[in-house]
């Protein structure tokens, strides 16, 4: 049997293998997710990450989150992961990490809630759609159960292809996606606009793609990261418009994966 072949059908396995979604409940738990960031946003991607230990991706913001954590449940692996900062616990942290990309004044001036999602991630071969089901799954759990109004976190578009899809997507999203006018946030480093065919179909990233089928809004225009080498977008999602959209979501895909 060759090597592709044996590929091939591994990748098939873990296609169809069961996943479970729970929040980490010791420091281990924290660290395979920790891994996972670094091979995805590392080793995959070629990100500069500033704070690493032994391939290991952490920052000052994960002893204060819950972390999400999908893993296949014949394996035990973890294969996707994002983390929870509230509103309490952004008050040992001094803000949330989206203020460190932009001013969110005028979102944290609503009333209601808030917490936040980041540095979500999923293992390559797993990136089908079930395990980024899985981790809204967790989310809305927590958004619902713990009484929050308010999601917020940012999406990335990557930029390997000179920032075209970035500028394509952006088309796309102002005229129906952006929040009113006097909510935007204002990107510390902005990402240029520049003119773009408007023929050019947009690709939408899998994260950004989930918020928006899930009634999120755009926050304004995107913020350059050039360790990540991404343009950022702030991504604002209220429970009253998820509740409906929720359901018809995760009903249609659930079905999908029992076929």
């Amino acid at each position: 049997m060759s090597a592709l072949v044996r590929k091939e059908q591994v990748l098939k396995a873990r296609r169809s293998a069961p996943l479970t979604v729970s929040l980490a409940g010791c420091a281990s738990d924290v660290i395979e997710s920790q891994v996972l960031r670094y091979d995805v946003f590392a080793r995959e991607a070629g990100a500069k990450l500033h704070n690493t230990i032994d391939g290991i991706d952490h920052d000052c913001f994960d002893p204060h989150c819950e972390h999400v954590l999908v893993r296949d449940a014949e394996t035990g692996m973890v294969v996707a992961s994002t983390r929870i900062l509230t509103c309490e616990q952004a008050q040992r942290t001094d803000g949330f990490y989206s203020a460190t990309e932009f001013d969110i004044a005028p979102i944290l001036a609503m009333p209601g809630r808030f917490m936040e999602i980041g540095r979500t991630c999923v293992h390559a071969d797993y990136r089908h759609g079930a395990a980024i089901t899985m981790l809204w799954k967790g989310i809305s759990q927590f958004l619902e159960s713990r009484g929050y109004d308010y999601l917020i976190g940012c999406a990335s578009i990557g930029l390997h292809d000179g920032g075209t899809q970035a500028q394509a997507v952006m088309q796309r999203l102002r005229p129906r996606h952006m929040v009113p006018e006097d909510r935007r946030v204002t990107p510390l480093l902005p990402y240029p606009p520049r003119p773009v065919d408007a023929s050019l179909a947009p690709m939408l990233p899998p994260l950004l793609k989930a918020y928006l089928r899930l009634g999120a809004q755009i926050g304004g225009e995107p913020f350059l990261d050039r360790d990540f080498n991404v343009a950022d977008v702030f991504v604002l999602l209220g429970v009253d418009r998820l509740d409906a959209r929720y359901a018809r979501h995760f009903q249609v895909q659930q079905q999908a994966q029992a076929r």
